[in-house]
């Protein structure tokens, strides 16, 4: 394991978040027919032996978080639905607490699911407006249309907000990087409107606050643990929290010792299990 100095060597947590695509399983393009990664299914079996509080944060927004804790269920990962969570969550919170009553999402069923959850009226493009739209929300949709982009540009002249639930190009699967659609979604409508994008998922405080009052601890006591430096790596360190990453995914330990400044993280696991020696119950 390689690290920071003797300080973070030393650090201990007492909860983590880990990012789920190239740090416990791999999927396909199409985010299906998911492989585990070597040490997951142990780790957090242990985590839970002992009471140390996690999450499982994903910057995908395909799926309901429930329907993808059932996912991972299936594959031996022992996720409770209330731990799983996706920039959707974050959303439907931020949203609440900013009085957005109705979204435009250009998503599928998973993307807008969180919000309906919190009673926040949802359209799709085309669709009649019963209500002004105060926010638009980009998250994974493969069949973004043209018309799709024009409804969303309008939404946004007319005073609506932007959100996305991720703003990374690529992601980790069997494949190789695969691009985020809501990345390339939201770079039409920068150049359309000029509207600058709020992230929900991560690298945003927003996320990480999130997770961190649902894990009810301090971010300065929790590590995040991912494979991307621009997302993990950066959302722990801006908040105080433990960064951690893993050569499972986008990032090889090369590239990891290359990072400088607020990509770099404080430990990089040799394998998953070697995060058990940085946590301790609360």
């Amino acid at each position: 394991m390689s690290g920071k100095g003797k300080s973070a060597r030393r650090r201990r947590v007492n909860g983590v978040v880990f990012d789920l695509d190239g740090t416990l399983v791999l999927s396909d393009r199409s985010l299906g027919n998911y492989e585990v990664l070597p040490g997951a299914r142990e780790v957090l079996a242990e985590l839970r032996t002992r009471g140390v509080p996690f999450l499982l944060l994903t910057n995908g927004s395909a799926y309901p978080p429930a329907q993808q804790a059932a996912k991972l269920r299936a594959l031996g990962l022992p996720v409770e639905d209330a731990q799983m969570l996706t920039p959707s969550s974050v959303a439907a919170d931020l949203f609440a607490r900013r009085g957005h009553r109705c979204v435009l999402v250009l998503g599928g069923e998973g993307v807008g699911h969180a919000l309906r959850a919190r009673g926040i009226a949802t359209l799709a493009p085309g669709q009649a407006t019963p209500a002004p739209v105060d926010a638009v929300y980009v998250g994974w949709h493969p069949g973004c249309t043209m018309p799709d982009i024009e409804a969303a540009a309008m939404a946004i002249w007319a005073g609506a907000r932007l959100y996305t639930a991720s703003d990374v190009r690529f992601f980790a699967t069997k494949g190789g990087r695969t691009i985020g659609y809501s990345y390339a979604i939201v770079g039409a409508l920068r150049r359309l409107t000029g509207a600058r994008a709020v992230v929900t998922g991560k690298p945003s405080l927003h996320a990480m606050r999130y997770a961190a009052r649902q894990l009810g601890l301090d971010a300065a006591r929790i590590a995040v643990v991912g494979d991307d430096p621009l997302v993990e790596i950066l959302m722990a360190r801006r908040a105080g929290g433990l960064a951690v990453g893993v050569t499972s995914g986008v990032t090889s330990a090369a590239e990891w010792r290359r990072q400088v400044g607020a990509l770099k993280p404080e430990l990089v696991l040799r394998a998953l299990p070697e995060i058990l020696a940085r946590v301790s119950p609360p």
